[in-house]
């Protein structure tokens, strides 16, 4: 298959919006969701959206990647604008060094329903206002590697398909099913839905996460929240149980993203 390669020679060229000026919130393009669009960056990212059903719109690459170990991708890319630079101009374009030399814009595919990807799930992660990109994507990875179900976003958290949180989460962001829970009190959605919830906070009344109360649990929801602050308080109180993973050497707390790990580690054993 010849591909449609376009050698960069301006940083002007509108086609590079995308890549060069256009900022993640403009990406979504919350007014017009038909045309929301997000950058995914290295060939296993792309290649994993590609699995995942995401319509690629156009490639910005090394121009010996074009030539060489991009061309997999390029192939099952099908016939969309391939721009091309020497890395020199590409990092002078988007600022950083592009991993692995490769991003592809692609069409923001449509959120699933809610009660759809919660119907057969065991044990999912909710995730209450997790601002940062890196922790989003890092969480996301873990639940991949975890066996969680699927994952549940408060809307201002931070949205799991901007680059950095999909870079760092492996493309694992297109493996875990997700989608955003109603504004407000979205803690009855959950109880209607069937699943007991467990706010993870440092209580003195809170389970060990180590509590068999908690495994025996048959469907349950692991409720995670914001960096710093962590959960609401109103959170902790609806939720059916409070969680603590115990600490040491006077450690008062673990990174979100850290904890989601044992969290889902501890919570999905048999």
């Amino acid at each position: 298959m010849e591909h449609n390669l376009i050698e960069i020679t301006t940083f002007q060229s509108p086609e590079l919006d995308i890549y060069a000026r256009l900022t993640e919130n403009q990406l979504v393009n919350r007014a017009d969701p038909q045309n929301a669009l997000f950058i995914a960056e290295s060939p296993l990212v792309i290649g994993r959206a590609l699995d995942a059903g995401c319509q690629p719109v156009s490639l910005l690459m090394e121009k010996k990647h074009a030539l060489g170990k991009g061309r997999e991708i390029l192939c099952r890319c099908g016939p969309v604008p391939v721009f091309v630079a020497e890395e020199a101009v590409l990092c002078q374009l988007t600022g950083f060094h592009l991993t692995r030399g490769m991003l592809c814009a692609m069409r923001r595919p449509p959120e699933p329903p809610l009660e759809q990807i919660c119907r057969p799930a065991r044990r999912i992660a909710v995730l209450e206002n997790v601002m940062n990109p890196t922790n989003i994507g890092a969480i996301f990875r873990s639940a991949a590697a975890l066996g969680i179900d699927a994952v549940l976003l408060t809307e201002a958290g931070s949205d799991p398909l901007y680059r950095r949180a999909l870079r760092v989460s492996m493309g694992n962001v297109f493996l875990v099913p997700w989608a955003h829970l109603p504004a407000g009190d979205w803690l009855p959605t959950l109880h209607a839905l069937g699943f007991k919830t467990a706010a993870m906070a440092l209580r003195d009344d809170s389970l060990s996460i180590a509590d068999p109360t908690l495994r025996a649990q048959p469907r349950l929801a692991i409720v995670l929240g914001t960096e710093g602050d962590g959960l609401a308080p109103q959170t902790i109180a609806h939720c059916d149980f409070t969680v603590r993973i115990p600490m040491s050497h006077g450690v008062d707390s673990l990174n979100v993203a850290a904890a989601s790990a044992v969290a889902f580690y501890e919570l999905t054993r048999p």
